[in-house]
């Protein structure tokens, strides 16, 4: 058996609140590092993705797209690592019916159809059968649309269409399919944001990953107004069709622009530098260049910053150093609570 469904007698932590808000492959970076720590950890994930598997998910069977939630549940389970392969195991692309689908996502969708086309009980299942340590939760319990307004004027809709364009994203925003709603948060997302004691954004794409949570304005709202210390932490490449050219600053000025106040506190950024021969452009070929730093550009928005090496390379890929990010958060929490 695979699973076990019973639910554990669990030791809740004590130590503090952080409620991560993100998507793509930087939040379970975090995640992995979190679980290890004394920590009430919440995921908050985003669901505008229309790409790849969760896509084709969504687009049949209209929930919610599972990849990022799925990803994020594993990151949180103390599962073995044979437990989590089968979790993760995607289909290869010659297998017809079945290519490039992830077991864990037809998992979630089944859980979900399951349940009423209930999003919210299925995760809450799937954490219970995978002991999850923490809490994930959808942005919101329904696929919403990312829609992008170009400096020129132009209007695209669809977060795998956005980067394909190549020209300068003025804004973006969420919509619900029928347009008639706004969005709304899930169920206890605004009060893991009140309450956490530290939120942290990203690392993760600015415009598909992140603003996408944020532009839901129950959401938005909640990270503006909240007490906890709100961090975000920087890319280290700047991303094709995105962040072409982007500084530091520039990446916290789109957020603040966005949310139509400086709502950031403090910002984490890498100063260490990328080997110009290691980045592997044909399999990362949405990393363009290394984020330029405008620590000046920061504080003039009215935030601290951390910089330091939190660079680490594996597979040809440019990532954060999860335990060192996750230790400069810990310092962080302890020097704001004794301000």
């Amino acid at each position: 058996m695979i699973f076990e469904v019973e639910p554990q007698e669990k030791k809740r932590k004590k130590g503090p609140k952080i409620t991560v808000i993100g998507g793509g492959t930087g939040l379970p970076v975090l995640l992995r590092n979190l679980r290890k720590q004394d920590a009430e950890v919440t995921a908050i994930v985003t669901v505008a993705d229309d790409g790849g598997s969760s896509g084709v998910i969504r687009d049949y069977i209209n929930v919610v797209p599972p990849g990022d939630i799925r990803n994020c549940l594993c990151a949180l389970s103390p599962m073995n690592s044979l437990q989590k392969d089968i979790f993760q195991y995607r289909f290869k692309s010659d297998d017809q019916f079945f290519a490039g689908h992830a077991i864990g996502n037809l998992i979630i969708a089944a859980l979900t159809e399951m349940h009423g086309n209930n999003i919210f009980d299925a995760i809450r299942l799937l954490s219970r059968m995978m002991s999850i340590e923490g809490h994930v939760y959808p942005a919101a319990e329904e696929p919403l649309l990312l829609r992008a307004e170009f400096e020129d004027g132009t209007i695209v809709d669809g977060e795998s269409q956005l980067a394909k364009h190549r020209k300068k994203i003025k804004h973006v925003s969420v919509h619900t399919y029928d347009e008639n709603r706004k969005p709304i948060a899930s169920r206890d997302v605004v009060e893991a944001i009140m309450e956490a004691d530290m939120v942290v954004i990203g690392p993760g794409s600015l415009y598909t990953s992140i603003l996408p949570n944020l532009m839901i304005e129950d959401i938005g709202r909640a990270v503006c107004e909240t007490q906890a210390e709100v961090v975000y932490i920087c890319n280290i490449m700047t991303q094709l069709g995105e962040t072409e050219h982007f500084t530091d600053s520039d990446h916290v000025r789109v957020l603040h622009e966005h949310l139509k106040e400086c709502f950031i506190d403090t910002v984490l950024v890498n100063t260490e530098s990328v080997p110009d021969e290691y980045l592997n452009q044909q399999k990362h070929e949405e990393y363009l260049y290394q984020v330029k730093y405008d620590f000046q550009g920061l504080r003039d928005q009215g935030c601290r910053v951390i910089s330091t090496d939190f660079l680490k390379l594996r597979e040809n890929g440019v990532y954060h150093d999860g335990q060192k990010v996750i230790d400069e958060l810990f310092t962080l929490l302890r020097s704001v609570k004794h301000d």
